[in-house]
């Protein structure tokens, strides 16, 4: 077997292994770093797809952004209160039968299926082609987001800051 199909097949059980983890964990501190886990492998798995911007923009939006803001916000919200937090599985035979049916119809699928082969043309990357069209043909809205942003970004800044007047 070639690297990137090992590679390939080790993402793929990451990804799979800690988003079942995160599903049937009853912790959410250890459910949320085991989203890190699967996010991440769905980002290497865009590694091996040559979708480098989309692998960076996972990683930077998604572990780097939103998962972090989810841990910041459980761990001071909550003062405590995530030590005793379980979660509750309910109705797990229905589901377990729906989703064996649907298992068993995606592979199915994906057995019977003939899949046509094409040929793997060498990678050029997306970032340059991205880049040149944001900063040719969309140069515009591009910069006018940034702006909206900043402005943004400054008033949530100002509403979050209490300033004591001094008199």
């Amino acid at each position: 077997m070639e690297l990137t199909t090992l590679l390939f097949y080790f993402f793929s059980l990451l990804t799979i292994g800690s988003a079942i983890f995160m599903v049937f964990s009853k912790n959410i501190v250890h459910a949320a770093f085991a989203l890190m886990f699967t996010l991440l492998g769905v980002a290497a798995l865009y590694v091996l797809l040559f979708a480098d911007f989309i692998a960076a923009t996972q990683i930077l939006v998604y572990v780097g952004g939103i998962l972090i803001l989810i841990l910041f916000g459980v761990m001071l919200t909550t003062k405590g209160f995530t030590d005793n937090l379980k979660t509750l599985t309910t109705n797990l035979r229905p589901v377990s039968v729906v989703m064996t049916l649907v298992a068993a119809g995606m592979i199915y699928v994906l057995l019977t299926t003939t899949w046509p082969v094409a040929e793997i043309a060498e990678p050029e990357g997306t970032i340059t082609g991205l880049g040149t069209l944001l900063l040719k043909e969309y140069i515009l809205p591009f910069q006018v987001t940034g702006v909206l942003l900043l402005v943004a970004i400054i008033g949530a800044l100002l509403m979050a800051t209490k300033v004591k007047h001094q008199q």
